[in-house]
């Protein structure tokens, strides 16, 4: 807060003190602020990209598993459980759900897929990333190790 005041004194009493300013040290003062607010919200940003690595592999997971049950009407439930998996990881896990699950989307669209259902895939995509539990898109007789 001293900091503000001192500068606003300076700014007003010195036009030279407004180029200094606008150079390194207003630089150097938006990053202390960056940091104070990195640090202010006690955010733990190193842990990002592990959480993403780990997203992606519950994301693998899934898809491996929905290939090796290959239980018809059940790609609903797999595309959930996996964005469940990978957001409970943290905000890195999320981040990756998203990715893989956009750009999975963005790949068949391509392909002529219909947007019915895209639209059906995404719905289950979001419901598993936004915390809701995968099985209300479970099929029936969908084996238990699933």
């Amino acid at each position: 807060m001293l900091a503000i005041h001192i500068v606003a004194y300076a700014l007003s009493h010195s036009p030279c003190f407004v180029q200094f300013v606008t150079s390194a040290s207003m630089k150097l003062l938006l990053a202390g602020l960056v940091l104070t607010l990195i640090v202010g919200a006690q955010a733990q940003w190193y842990h990002f990209p592990g959480e993403a690595a780990q997203g992606a592999k519950d994301m693998w997971r899934a898809y491996g598993d929905m290939k090796d049950a290959n239980w018809k009407n059940s790609d609903k439930y797999f595309h959930a459980r996996g964005n469940h998996d990978a957001a409970r990881r943290g905000p890195g896990g999320r981040w990756a759900a998203t990715v893989i699950s956009n750009a999975r989307e963005m790949v068949q669209g391509s392909n002529g897929r219909g947007h019915e259902d895209s639209a059906a895939d995404q719905e289950a995509n979001n419901w598993g990333r936004n915390g809701g539990d995968p099985n209300r898109f479970r099929p029936q007789g969908l084996p238990k190790n699933y």
